[in-house]
């Protein structure tokens, strides 16, 4: 079976409210934005390897790391009902400062006046979310399967409000942006800091090893109609392929697998698999997977893989599209935390809250690097996949 121990303990979550910024006199006019202000808080246990991980890789004490990551689960859980509530109003959000703060950005001046006068943090920008994501959509639809080798990646900046197109020749990206047909005021470039690749590698999470060769990192166990399995990198292997353990014992076999265009891919296991709910910790436990709520830009994450264990950094930005030698892949969150071949299609995991799998990156564990991964929940929905939850 997808076996790791369980590991009993941890703190306890406390319930927090969004950090209060100064009321206005405008009246809260938007009922909607008041109750999605005012959604449910998730509690859970935080394992106590993912205390010590964010301890080592994000400098905080333990209390600290289980401050925030109760701050955190509150956010993701407003986030997810004021995008809702906004609509076509809605620009994005993000978490920042040592409170790990929400902001949240509209282009509608009464909504943002709704969420300030209810404690919430919220600024005015000029681009709906939308109209962003127009822009990058066009961008994914130029790049084709020839992924242009001068623009390494390209994402949503809710922050500034832009789509960030990083460049390696500025003549060329300009020459790729004209061909997309983008609007050029809605687009900032930047100059690129390193070319990322898919995290694949020839030897030696958990460990499976693809056809007996390649090894890569199990993602999140799954169920489909019963049948365990898991998700993974859609580079680690195709429909067809055998998956098994480093003794040679068979997992099963790829039912689905998608690279480039997206970095994704289900396993289906024999029978005699169970898909636990838990992801390994690397210190002899595991974390238990408790739902798959996304956390916001600027949210803490940390992964778990095969080659460097476990580390953890934030969400840097979401919907981004990485440019590897293989060609584009789309829709991926870019994170700070480093890792190495071996560790594609591992898990990425805040608090409880699985997050996705590992795709690519750039850099490593000892100098430090930036990791690419796929959200999980599009997997899970394309493969008509349950995610194992305790």
């Amino acid at each position: 079976m997808l076996r790791f121990r369980s590991l009993a303990v941890a703190a306890a979550l406390a319930t927090v409210a969004l950090t209060a910024a100064p009321a206005v006199s405008a009246p809260a006019d938007d009922p909607s934005i008041a109750a999605a202000l005012a959604a449910p808080t998730r509690t859970a246990a935080v394992p106590t390897a993912l205390l010590h991980a964010m301890q080592r890789d994000l400098g905080l004490a333990p209390r600290a790391a289980a401050d925030r990551i109760a701050r955190e689960g509150r956010a993701a859980a407003v986030q997810s009902a004021l995008t809702r509530a906004l609509g076509d109003r809605w620009a994005g959000a993000w978490i920042d400062g040592p409170q790990s703060e929400l902001t949240v950005a509209t282009t509608d001046p009464s909504a943002a006046r709704t969420i300030t006068a209810h404690g919430g943090r919220a600024t005015v920008v000029q681009h709906p979310l939308t109209v962003l994501d127009r822009v990058k959509d066009a961008l994914d639809r130029a790049s084709g399967t020839a992924a242009p080798d001068a623009t390494p990646l390209w994402y949503v900046d809710v922050r500034s409000n832009t789509v960030v197109v990083q460049s390696a020749d500025d003549a060329r990206t300009a020459a790729f942006l004209d061909a997309s047909g983008v609007d050029r005021s809605l687009v900032r470039v930047e100059p690129a800091t390193a070319a990322p690749r898919p995290l694949a590698d020839l030897h030696g999470g958990d460990a499976y090893y693809i056809d007996n060769a390649a090894r890569c990192s199990i993602g999140f166990p799954v169920t489909q109609n019963g049948q365990p399995g898991f998700v993974s990198a859609g580079h680690c292997g195709q429909p067809g392929s055998n998956a098994t353990t480093s003794d040679g014992a068979s997992i099963g076999t790829f039912q689905g697998s998608t690279f480039p265009g997206n970095d994704w891919s289900w396993v289906a296991a024999g029978a005699d698999w169970t898909a636990q709910p838990q992801v390994n910790d690397y210190q002899g436990g595991a974390v238990t997977v408790g739902g798959s709520t996304e956390t916001p830009v600027g949210g803490a994450v940390c992964r778990s893989g095969s080659t460097t264990g476990w580390h953890c950094g934030t969400v840097e930005e979401q919907n981004a599209t990485v440019n590897y030698q293989e060609g584009s892949v789309y829709g991926v969150t870019r994170t700070n935390v480093c890792a190495e071949p071996g560790d594609s299609g591992g898990s990425f995991i805040s608090g409880n809250q699985a997050q996705g799998v590992t795709s690519g990156g750039s850099g490593d564990c000892t100098s430090g690097g930036e990791t690419y991964f796929q959200p999980v929940n599009p997997i899970l929905s394309t493969y008509g996949l349950t995610l194992a939850t305790g």
